[in-house]
């Protein structure tokens, strides 16, 4: 039976999010393959995606911006992970360890750089985007979770790389994943409600965010996030799409929520700076005069206040590529 093919998903109100995107097949059914496993990393033809503290090497090719591959005889030490194979039966593999094209390393591509993904994810094929999504989350797992966290042995990576065993006690240890849900938060007047989260500066705002607890519902935390950060009471909560956020392991469950009439809203200055409703009017004139700027593109933010605006925003003041969400 072949892999489930991602096109045949149906993208839901927000359409393919930029790193929602894939072409590769995930060959779950190799990872506990050895012998295959060690044929593949042997083959020339295998690609390997080097990433270091979520940046890999990019290069732009006939105006299109790429992922810059090595072969397994190039790649450089480090912790090794199967990504999948491609239509053609090229396997491709991560490896957390220095970007190519750092100082003192190599690169047959002298225009190469090291990106991260939230700056280059929406501007890459759906192949690259997802390759790049899967192995930075792969690779900060790794990076962090180096040890077993019953008796504190160091683990050993599987060879597929997507468990770790601990050589003590026995038990496997898989890859944590955080849900969290953001929210178009829209009241009687069809205004937006964008916050300012305490520590970003003057002008940066989002949608609400916030991670789902132990024991409640996406649908729960929607709420309960909602009033915590602008006493806002919401309802009427509907799902619009989802989105892999590995900086470092979240995956965004966006929403859309409905305020009642009559409230006000009240931040606590210490987690969120401010927050304000926006017309769609007020919003663009925010951007255009800039006083405002958006989440990039790659965020599950921007496309979610697009969805609500109608129509793709400018960016506006720079800024948003150090953190987003």
């Amino acid at each position: 039976m072949s892999a489930p093919e991602i096109d045949q998903l149906d993208d839901g109100p927000l359409g393919r999010l930029a790193l929602s995107r894939s072409a590769i097949d995930r060959a779950t059914q190799r990872r506990g393959d050895v012998v295959w496993l060690a044929e593949a990393w042997a083959d020339p033809r295998t690609k390997v995606l080097v990433v270091r503290d979520g940046q890999a090497l990019v290069a732009t090719r006939d105006g299109q911006l790429e992922l810059v591959f090595v072969s397994p005889a190039d790649a450089l030490e480090g912790t090794r992970f199967l990504l999948g194979l491609d239509a053609e039966g090229i396997a491709y593999f991560g490896v957390s360890g220095a970007v190519e094209g750092e100082p003192g390393g190599r690169s047959e591509s002298p225009d190469a750089k090291p990106m991260a993904l939230r700056q280059a994810g929406a501007l890459l094929s759906d192949r690259d985007a997802g390759l790049f999504t899967h192995a930075v989350a792969l690779a900060y797992w790794h990076d962090t979770h180096t040890h077993c966290p019953r008796c504190g042995t160091a683990t050993v990576p599987a060879p597929a790389g997507h468990l770790t065993v601990c050589p003590k006690d026995g038990t496997e240890h898989f890859p944590r994943l955080d849900p969290a849900v953001i929210m178009l938060v829209i009241d009687p007047e069809d205004r937006l409600m964008l916050a300012r989260n305490a520590l970003w500066p003057q002008g940066r705002m989002s949608v609400v965010a916030g991670f789902v607890e132990p024991g409640e519902s996406a649908e729960h935390a929607v709420v309960r996030e909602v009033y915590e950060e602008t006493s806002i009471v919401v309802g009427h909560v509907r799902y619009l799409g989802s989105q892999p956020w590995p900086m470092p392991r979240s995956l965004m469950l966006g929403y859309e929520a409905r305020a009642a009439s009559g409230q006000q809203i009240a931040v606590d200055e210490e987690e969120i700076g401010e927050a304000r409703w926006f017309s769609r009017a007020e919003l663009r004139a925010a951007i255009e005069a800039g006083d405002l700027g958006l989440a990039p593109t790659s965020s599950i933010a921007r496309r979610l206040i697009e969805y609500w605006y109608g129509e793709e925003l400018p960016d506006g003041p720079a800024g948003w590529l150090t953190r987003s969400r």
